[in-house]
């Protein structure tokens, strides 16, 4: 239960959502979200079905070893998430926002990526998924 809150909060930032966004679309208040985000409150699996569904994610309830929080995004790659542009290369490369977003944190961990970089790297998986090779 310690964990929920930083991977729930870590979840809607890394999609570029607000807590009030992700609270409409899974039909919870604001505040709820925001105490379950800060490690008050008990919430119900039918709770955190809707919000996983929210999130573009699925809820997984283990009673193992905790899966480690998604490293946090940098500042930039946000950014970048909640640009038209950005939702614009996504509908060009049919995938999902956080399946690209994914790939460039990816990348992120092994260069030091600047905002402009990123823009880079979103053009080029533009130019490679509307020209493929062969």
């Amino acid at each position: 239960m310690d964990s929920l809150g930083p991977a729930i909060r870590a979840l809607r930032q890394a999609s570029g959502r607000t807590v009030a966004s992700v609270a409409a679309d899974a039909g919870l208040s604001v505040p709820y979200i925001a105490n379950l985000e800060n490690g008050r409150g008990n919430p119900t699996t039918g709770a955190l079905s809707r919000l996983a569904t929210a999130l573009g994610t699925d809820l997984r309830v283990s009673f193992g070893e905790p899966d480690p929080a998604p490293p946090a995004l940098p500042p930039s790659l946000v950014k970048l998430r909640r640009t038209d542009r950005f939702r614009q290369a996504v509908v060009l490369l049919g995938k999902e926002p956080e399946a690209v977003i994914a790939a460039l944190a990816a990348v992120g961990q092994v260069v030091d990526a600047g905002e402009r970089d990123w823009w880079r790297l979103l053009d080029a998986m533009v130019l490679v998924a509307r020209h493929p090779l062969g």
